[in-house]
């Protein structure tokens, strides 16, 4: 091989090396924005068919973690019904759903509305016969500081959030607890909330939806204790954390945001939507029979996150310096008063 073609080779060598580089740089400054956005390919743990002859209505179910969830109920042979506000994302999303031979149906409703929950709840009934499973995934979220939110911008996110929560189990009680339409007397159904963890400490710009999340996750002890013990309904949450190919996590950390964040948060890792239905489709089997009041944190460990304040080397350099400082610090003698 001649002079000329191992120069050439040297440098492709270098330019790839630089590219690399380059590419690992932009991913410690954003790693939210660099994410692969591929579809996860791992096998399902769970039996196809062990969510057959379950019928549950996700709110939110047509798109983001709602539809995966909804997409994976159906997968181990649940019929789904979804809700959500915008009619072409519901046909779509249930067009889809059908495509993979799931039994789904759509209903547009906004769960801040009580006559659309009703409405939407007596549906699912009247085309499957029963309800066994009620997923309240809708959501609203956006960035902002709490002296630029609105109180109606703050009100609308605990009315998406909260009160759509609440108002979607009130209104789902009389087909899941035991004895009720389309149910044995043996058992009740299942609700399943899903929330998130920027309420266990505190999280900038988000008070909004801290304070949502914070009442959903009250909502699901509380509902879980009384409903628990009157109708046999189990209620359970899920936390996930970021999670990518999301609408949320686009919202939150849009490509504009630069950041360091797995300097502060060093068990950061973006998540999959098929982690948080996984998570789902245990709840909501008999996987869980026994699990009920819990929410389930799936964000790797995330909210544990604190920032390194020094370096290995520096602590026992540290701890070295201290160590002998008392070491050779001269004894004073105690008073004896």
């Amino acid at each position: 091989m001649g002079d000329r073609t191992m120069t050439q080779l040297q440098q492709h060598k270098q330019q790839r090396e630089r590219e690399r580089e380059r590419e690992r740089e932009r991913e410690r400054e954003n790693p939210f924005s660099n994410q692969k956005k591929e579809k996860a390919t791992m096998e399902s743990p769970f039996r196809d068919d062990i969510m057959k002859g379950k019928v549950a209505l996700i709110t939110g179910g047509a798109s983001g973690i709602g539809f995966e969830i909804s997409t994976q109920f159906g997968k181990h042979g649940a019929s789904i019904a979804i809700m959500g506000r915008r009619k072409q994302v519901i046909d779509s999303a249930v067009s889809n759903l059908k495509s993979l031979g799931i039994l789904a149906v759509g209903f547009q409703g906004d769960v801040r509305k009580q006559e659309d929950a009703k409405r939407v709840v007596e549906s699912t009934f009247e085309h499957f016969g029963r309800l066994d499973i009620l997923v309240n995934s809708a959501a609203g979220n956006f960035l902002v500081s709490p002296e630029d939110l609105s109180p109606n911008g703050f009100r609308t996110v605990l009315d998406i959030d909260s009160v759509g929560t609440f108002t979607m189990c009130h209104e789902a009680l009389k087909y899941l607890k035991k004895d009720g339409p389309g149910r044995s007397s043996s058992s009740g159904g299942l609700i399943l909330n899903i929330s998130a963890t920027l309420h266990y400490t505190a999280a900038w710009y988000q008070i909004h939806v801290a304070a949502a999340k914070a009442a959903v996750d009250a909502t699901t002890r509380n509902l879980a204790l009384e409903w628990g013990t009157d109708y046999d309904i189990r209620v359970n949450g899920i936390g996930p954390g970021p999670i990518g190919d999301t609408p949320g996590l686009s919202k939150l950390v849009p490509d504009e945001i630069k950041n360091k964040t797995r300097e502060y948060m060093p068990l950061y890792k973006v998540g999959e939507k098929w982690d948080i239905a996984m998570a789902a489709v245990y709840l909501a089997s008999d996987a869980g029979k026994y699990i009920n009041g819990t929410t389930l944190v799936v964000d790797g460990g995330l909210w544990l996150s604190r920032p390194r304040h020094l370096a290995k080397e520096a602590v026992r350099q540290i701890s070295r310096t201290v160590e002998k400082r008392s070491r050779d610090a001269p004894l004073v003698p105690r008073s004896k008063i």
